[in-house]
């Protein structure tokens, strides 16, 4: 009577209910916990989450973006860092605050128009900020994320106070300043925009045909304009230098429809020969071309436009009317003077708000810019230090960088977000900032000086600034913020040598760029050592998901459904790095089914003892043959794991584990592990438990960055211990002996599949005998001939050189024959 085996596993199936008990024995372990002492002698990694907005709940694409961030610090874990992960929301800004708006009908300047409305509209931005946040942080934990999180998220005291200090260091040192100066405006928003906020949209309006009249000799010009509202801001009209049909009108004067002010005539490179007429009418302001070409040529601004996106008293005819109805009424009333030649139906892009996507105009205002200009080939010189993973998206950042045309306006008319720390005599007109170190308002309370320093005038002279920052000058900090720049040097030393950036490349031209910027010019140093960028996250049609195509697609259900490791599993193989991923409901359910197969090889395996030692000390040439190709597998995923890829990872793990361990080694070896025959020795079957369980282990922690749960069940079950406290496996072979012994393994699984084919087509199933036929198999696997007979249950005979004659191929190609038993 041979041995009793059963398995210690005792549950036949992976229950995804088994997820929640997990996650509560991490946080009890405090398994995730970031160290941040900066005597422990571990290399650290610290990863620049994202901070998100906390605007609304994630999709299945943001959720994914997470998820795979997480998959990369598990790996830095498995490979010995002291990785700091941390999790915090990004707090400030124009998003939450039009979340708000829409979400509790109030409009914030009006409400804000008072300290105690203001205080009351923060009041319920953090309120909507904490509920939506909590929601965030909920899903992140239930997929299985190992971030450490921290609740001092961008509107902490801690987080404002460094945002506050890096401003009083730039605004100390001449490289931030105020100016009054053409700014993109959102009517809606009522705020300034940077060139990183802007985003365009199609929009269907007309090019009208307009009449100017030339001064010298009375003719008509005819001027093609998408913009006629702002005719009484034009002063010059150019066309091409090497547009003869204008050639000699330079230095002319033209006189401008229905208003009559006298517009200079010029040539000028910039003017699109091939656009309406030829004539381009340059106006205060109808885009940044004509903001260059008023600095250029020195003319004369006339600024037409008000702060509520309304037509002003230097409109004449058309003042009071916002923009549009504005557009409408002027090119009626140049059609009843007889001053509109034509208008053609057009569609053109038009710069709109990031947030709330009202068309943008360009008005003067007095704002604090931070001088980016001059830092353009600096930023790009520290940007080429940086490992970008994929190379394809360093482009983006440079072409982006190459397009900026001006300082970068940092100051808001906003509410929700860092105060800007500074205060102005208003006797001698001081600008004053106070001394680092703390979190100041204001807006709301007393100057940190008893008189002006300048003047010596009594403190009720100081106003306190009412404006914010761009939400970016606070997020661009992050880097600095994860590092502990200002609170810990020790640490920030050793920490910021390897930090990652991690994030989509849809906001390369702002997180990134910006990051790069500030963290330049405060520490002279490049900001990252990788950078790592992903696509979007696709519908199944291959769609951006919004609210209004209907297409957004909820995580929960989809997790409540296959669970955390099966989502997980779609996130790691839905697109290579770097290109967009579309959703795949197909790919959850193969994660599902993996999870699955893991489960039962696990059982399998848990039937058998572990033995002690190295899994090298018995094995046969069979054993070792395997181990060798896990080697090799094992290596090519260490490989793209360390490219910050988890695409390769996941196939390369999941190929070895099913196509490789589950349907060669195992079924190869069960005969040899229960030996109820006794075929084999007991060191020949101890050599198969060893192996089992070896190559189990290491798909196990291999496999952990992407698939934490069902890897951490089996390896607590079996091993005793975390999967997540494990290190990758060390090779067991030299380059050579892996070489060697992989090849004998990739022999095996094609003699493998040549037999089961044969059998197929004799019409029998896998298990059945094949008694009528003898298998020839090239020499070099006679070690393997008792392994592969007890699997296929067929006599197998090796050869060297040409096969014997009257044999023939079980698959074309394949090196294996058979030959009729005579």
């Amino acid at each position: 009577m041979g041995e009793e085996f059963k398995p210690a596993i005792q549950d036949k199936r992976w229950d995804i209910g088994e997820e929640e008990k997990l996650l509560s024995l991490w946080d009890a372990e405090d398994l995730h916990k970031s160290t941040l002492d900066p005597d422990d002698p571990r290399e650290i990694v610290v990863i620049d989450t994202p901070p998100p907005y906390p605007s609304g709940k994630w999709h299945v694409g943001g959720a994914a973006h997470y998820t795979q961030i997480d998959m990369i610090a598990r790996y830095f874990r498995l490979k010995g860092y002291n990785v700091v992960a941390p999790f915090y929301a990004d707090r400030n800004g124009l998003p939450v605050e039009v979340q708000v708006e829409k979400t509790y009908g109030v409009v914030a300047h009006e409400m804000a128009r008072t300290r105690e409305g203001r205080e009351r509209f923060l009041a319920l931005c953090s309120e909507f900020l904490d509920k939506v946040e909590s929601e965030i942080v909920q899903l992140w934990r239930r997929l299985g994320c190992g971030f450490d999180y921290w609740r001092e998220g961008t509107d902490s005291p801690r987080y404002r106070s460094m945002t506050q200090a890096t401003f009083i260091d730039l605004w100390r040192r001449g490289l931030i300043y105020e100016a009054e100066r053409p700014v993109r405006w959102c009517p809606r928003c009522k705020t300034t925009l940077a060139e990183a906020e802007i985003e365009h949209k199609e929009d269907e309006d007309f090019i009208y045909y307009v009449k100017y009249r030339l001064e010298e000799d009375g003719r008509d010009l005819v001027v093609a304009t998408t913009r006629p509202e702002l005719l009484a801001g034009c002063a010059a009209l150019a066309y091409h230098p090497e547009d003869e049909r204008y050639k000699g009108l330079a230095g002319k004067t033209a006189i401008a429809p229905l208003y009559g002010h006298r517009v200079k005539i010029v040539e000028h490179p910039a003017v699109k020969k091939d656009f309406g007429t030829g004539l381009m009418m340059i106006c205060s302001y109808g885009d940044e071309e004509d903001v260059r070409l008023f600095l250029e040529l020195d003319l004369k601004p006339k600024v037409l436009i008000d702060e509520n996106g309304v037509m002003n008293e230097n409109a004449g005819p058309i003042a009071g009317l916002p923009v549009k109805e504005a557009r409408r009424r002027i090119a009626e009333i140049l059609e009843r003077e007889g001053l509109l030649v034509k208008k053609e139906r057009i569609i053109h892009s038009v710069p709109v708000c990031w947030r709330c996507k009202t068309p943008l105009q360009i008005i003067h205002r007095r704002e604090l810019f931070l001088r980016q200009l001059d830092f353009k080939d600096a930023v790009k010189q520290a940007a080429a230090k940086m490992d970008f993973k994929p190379e394809m998206h360093r482009k983006k950042l440079y072409d982006w960088i190459d397009s900026i045309k001006m300082d970068w306006p940092i100051s808001r008319e906003r509410f929700y977000g860092t105060e800007i720390p500074l205060w102005t005599c208003e006797k001698c007109g001081a600008k004053l900032v106070p001394e680092p170190g703390r979190y100041y308002r204001p807006w709301a309370e007393e100057p940190p000086w008893d008189s002006c320093p300048r003047c010596g005038a009594p403190r009720h002279y100081l106003k306190g600034e009412t404006r914010v920052f761009d939400t970016w000058f606070d997020s661009s900090i992050s880097p600095l913020y994860v590092t502990r720049w200002m609170w810990d040097k020790r640490f920030y030393e050793r920490a910021s040598r390897n930090v990652l950036r991690p994030q989509g490349q849809d906001i390369i031209r702002t997180w990134l760029y910006y990051s790069i910027l500030r963290v330049l010019q405060l520490t002279g140093k490049p900001a990252f050592r990788w950078v790592r960028i992903t696509g979007l996250g696709l519908d199944p049609k291959g769609r951006p998901m919004h609210k209004s195509l209907g297409n957004v697609i909820d995580p929960e259900p989809i997790i409540a459904k296959y669970g955390g490791d099966a989502f997980r599993f779609w996130a790691a193989i839905a697109a290579k790095l770097g290109y967009d991923y579309r959703f795949d409901e197909n790919k959850v359910k193969t994660g599902r089914n993996f999870a699955t197969k893991l489960w039962n090889l696990a059982r399998f395996v848990s039937s058998f003892p572990r033995p002690e030692g190295s899994p090298l000390e018995k094995a046969t040439e069979v054993d070792k043959a395997f181990l060798a190709l896990a080697d090799e597998y094992l290596e090519a995923a260490d490989k793209a794991y360390g490219e910050l890829d988890v695409y390769e990872p996941a196939n390369l793990i999941y190929e070895l584990a099913w196509d490789i361990f589950a349907s060669h080694y195992v079924e190869l070896v069960k005969e040899r592990s229960y030996n109820r025959s006794g075929l084999f020795t007991r060191e020949e079957q101890e050599a198969a438990w060893a192996t089992l369980h070896e190559l189990l282990r290491r798909i196990l922690v291999a496999l952990s960055p992407i698939m934490p749960f069902v890897t951490d069940a089996i390896h607590r079950r079996l091993y005793g211990s975390s999967v997540h406290r494990q290190r990758w496996p060390d090779p067991l072979f030299t380059p050579e002996e892996r070489r060697e012994f992989a090849g004998k393994a990739r022999l095996i699984v094609s003699v493998n599949k040549a037999v089961w084919n044969l059998k197929r087509s004799m019409g029998k199933k896998l298990y059945e005998p094949l008694d009528t036929v003898e298998v020839l198999v090239p020499s070099g696997i006679e070690s393997a001939r008792r392994d592969l007979e007890a699997l296929h249950k067929v006599a197998i005979r090796t050869y060297s050189g040409a096969p014997p004659e009257g044999s023939e191929e079980a698959i074309p190609g394949s090196s294996v024959y058979y030959i009729a038993k005579s």
